[in-house]
């Protein structure tokens, strides 16, 4: 079977649209038997630490 990986995933920082949380991303993945994904956020809302 041939690899997926998406190139192209929305996370909660994505103003509008995202809805994955990043710490759940790359369990999820590895759940699918990802090996990566690409997370393309635009439109960022984020708060500094």
């Amino acid at each position: 079977m041939n690899k997926f990986v998406h190139l192209h995933v929305h996370s909660e920082f994505s103003l509008l649209d995202g809805m994955c949380r990043i710490k759940d991303l790359p369990k999820r993945a590895k759940e699918l038997g990802m090996d990566a994904i690409a997370i393309t956020d635009h439109g960022v809302m984020f708060r500094k630490r």
